[in-house]
């Protein structure tokens, strides 16, 4: 027996009350019917709202993606500006503050280590030597003032003899024998040869001793006493001085007087400014003991005098 679905898709047709078939529905029926789906000639009718505004967003529609992609980057980089700290901006007043800070609480080196520093990798040790019976006779000092391993030192260091054995010894301890290339007598000066050198070897720089002034700074370094290297500040305590040598009666003139410390094993050492910069040989002290002792006056040669004497003078 085929069973009536409860549900359907499709309108029943209206039965009486006899259960037959109406052919023709009630009107109130078709009516509700009729109220509840309008037919699709008025929903097409139905007009749309704001026409001309769709229209113009049709027809700019890339322009207007362009400007809200702009608005938007704008509106976050503004949001972004907002929420970032200012940055600050340093006065004259806060520069100050943190150099003086800078200075009370940082040790600067002086200009004498600067000095110093500057001209050690430049001195070498200079060790005469007689005899191998005889063993060690006298140590001086001498500066590199061309990096092929020419040095110079004062002649009563390396001395007359040409036969005297003659060893130096670099700043990073290397030793090497040397020769004598030139003797200079009146101005007790010598030029060597180391015959092995460092690869790093570094001469020193010179200046010239116009513009030197008594009371300018300079600091004499060297081996005194066989001890160093060493470094001694004081003065240019005067110029264009005579001195009349104690061992051979040889007079040595225009020479700079200073009063750097300055012992027996300094001689032929670099007597340099605050900049490290060589303006003469230390030669000779003045001092009434016979041991030779220093009383405050130390004598150079003029740099001038000893790089003409090496044969390569800038002056």
């Amino acid at each position: 027996m085929k069973r009536t679905p409860i549900y359907s898709r499709t309108a029943r047709r209206q039965r009486n009350a006899a259960g037959t078939p109406m052919a023709n529905p009630p009107a109130t029926a078709a009516a509700a019917e009729a109220g509840n789906a309008p037919p699709q000639s008025q929903q097409a009718a139905r007009p749309k709202r704001f026409p001309r505004g769709r229209a113009f967003v049709a027809r700019h529609e890339r322009v207007l993606l362009v400007l809200s992609s702009v608005m938007l980057s704008a509106m976050l980089f503004l949001g972004y500006q907002s929420l970032t700290p200012e940055e600050r901006r340093f006065t004259q007043k806060d520069i100050d503050a943190a150099v003086l800070h800078t200075f009370e609480h940082t040790t600067l080196p002086s200009q004498e280590s600067k000095a110093y520093a500057r001209i050690r990798p430049s001195v070498v040790r200079v060790v005469q030597e007689g005899e191998q019976a005889k063993g060690l006779r006298g140590v001086g000092t001498g500066v590199v003032v061309i990096d092929k391993g020419v040095i110079l030192t004062n002649l009563h260091v390396v001395g007359h003899d040409n036969r005297t054995k003659i060893k130096v010894q670099f700043a990073n301890g290397m030793e090497s024998d040397a020769i004598v290339l030139k003797r200079q007598p009146e101005n007790d000066l010598a030029v060597i040869q180391a015959l092995q050198i460092p690869d790093d070897l570094v001469p020193a720089t010179l200046r010239s001793t116009q513009g030197l002034a008594v009371g300018d700074k300079v600091v004499a370094v060297g081996y005194p006493f066989n001890i160093g290297p060493s470094a001694s500040s004081g003065i240019i305590s005067g110029l264009q001085r005579t001195y009349l040598s104690p061992r051979d009666d040889e007079e040595l003139r225009n020479l700079i007087q200073f009063d750097a410390a300055a012992n027996p094993g300094n001689s032929g050492g670099p007597l340099v400014t605050m900049s490290g910069e060589v303006v003469g040989i230390v030669t000779a002290i003045l001092s009434p003991h016979e041991q030779g002792s220093f009383v405050g006056i130390g004598f150079a040669v003029p740099i001038e005098v000893a790089a003409a004497a090496a044969g390569d003078s800038p002056f």
